[in-house]
């Protein structure tokens, strides 16, 4: 009894770190299509970590997100639609994808609130890995 529940746990634990991954990932995609696309704000000028950074977003979206522990089911499940919110635009058909979005997240408010929260969160970290790395030039 006490092997199956061991294996119970170390599966799910396995499948929210993968959730999450995909998510950092997403995060990832996303920070380097912003560079490509805004050549005016380089953050290679600031000598910003980029997985640094995507790490710093992932936690500190977590932070609002549904769940209450970060291995809590229900955040494993914010993990995999705000990977998808991120990436919807990828898909072959963009408005449906959406709405499954709306559907997932269970109304557009919410799709609106995600997106806000991960706005936030790249915008938090950005500030704070500026500002980190205009201390260590003064220095």
């Amino acid at each position: 009894m006490k092997k199956l529940g061991l294996i119970c746990f170390s599966v799910t634990l396995l499948a929210g770190c993968s959730d999450q991954q995909n998510y950092k990932q997403a995060v990832l995609q996303r920070i380097q299509q912003d560079q490509e696309a805004q050549k005016e704000l380089n953050i290679k000028d600031y000598a910003i970590d980029i997985e640094r950074l995507a790490g710093c977003v992932v936690d500190t979206s977590a932070k609002n997100m549904h769940g209450i522990f970060p291995l809590d089911p229900t955040r494993m499940m914010e993990y995999r639609h705000y990977t998808k919110l991120l990436t919807f635009t990828k898909a072959e058909d963009p408005k449906k994808a959406l709405e499954e979005l709306r559907t997932e997240f269970g109304s557009p408010k919410e799709v609106a609130e995600a997106n806000a929260n991960f706005t936030e969160s790249m915008l938090e970290c950005y500030s704070a890995m500026i500002s980190d790395t205009e201390e260590e030039l003064k220095k």
